[in-house]
């Protein structure tokens, strides 16, 4: 998300292998096409934002813009932070609490992307109050980044990463951020989203009583 040749890092500068060129390239390119989607969205709307456009506006063609993304939708919605997680995750030690190691890794995640480009999580978070098919589009890249933090999980307990409890305890963190992100966005995004997740998962640590 950042107009880096290099994925966000959570944690300390060096604490990730650079990328080789390939890689590199190939991360210039998914930033520049959503930075030009976002541009055109903010300029024309959603709707009447369409691949040709955003293709024709990052300088690539309408099949490079499919071959990095399958919908308009991915675009908006797809960062580099969930590999970036795995590895924060899988540095925690393995006898801290699921729940303090995911806390952690989330929150940095937030806070470095507020930090690397506040404007373009508040859009996003605007979509996804406003656009039905994105809002739709949230719960199935949630899917995929819950696969990968309960894999980690799971390794790092000895249990299968199929396990019920593993998978319901990532969706449930997870769909607490989830609902977060709307309740800010819904909300004219005031107040401090990072504190609203850390209320959120304060409720998740104590038990869902109302």
């Amino acid at each position: 998300m950042e107009a880096t040749s290099r994925p966000p890092s959570v944690s300390a500068p060096g604490a990730q292998p650079r990328p080789g060129l390939r890689e590199r390239k190939k991360l210039r390119t998914r930033i520049a096409i959503r930075r030009a989607t976002y541009r055109l969205i903010s300029e024309q709307g959603y709707e009447a934002t369409t691949i040709e456009q955003i293709a024709d506006a990052a300088e690539v063609s309408p099949s490079t813009v499919f071959r990095y993304f399958a919908t308009k939708e991915d675009i908006v919605l797809t960062d580099e932070y969930d590999p970036v997680m795995e590895t924060e995750l899988r540095n925690r030690p393995a006898d801290e609490p699921p729940l303090v190691s995911l806390r952690l890794i989330m929150t940095e995640a937030l806070t470095a992307f507020l930090a690397g480009d506040e404007e373009e999580l508040r859009q996003r978070t605007r979509l996804m109050v406003e656009v039905p098919a994105v809002r739709a589009r949230v719960a199935e890249t949630m899917s995929d980044t819950a696969k990968v933090l309960a894999r980690t999980l799971a390794d790092r307990s000895g249990r299968s990463p199929d396990d019920l409890e593993v998978r319901v305890f990532v969706a449930a963190v997870l769909g607490a951020l989830r609902e977060v992100t709307l309740y800010w966005g819904e909300h004219g995004q005031e107040g401090d989203l990072i504190a609203l997740v850390h209320q959120a998962l304060d409720r998740l640590e104590g038990g869902l009583t109302l």
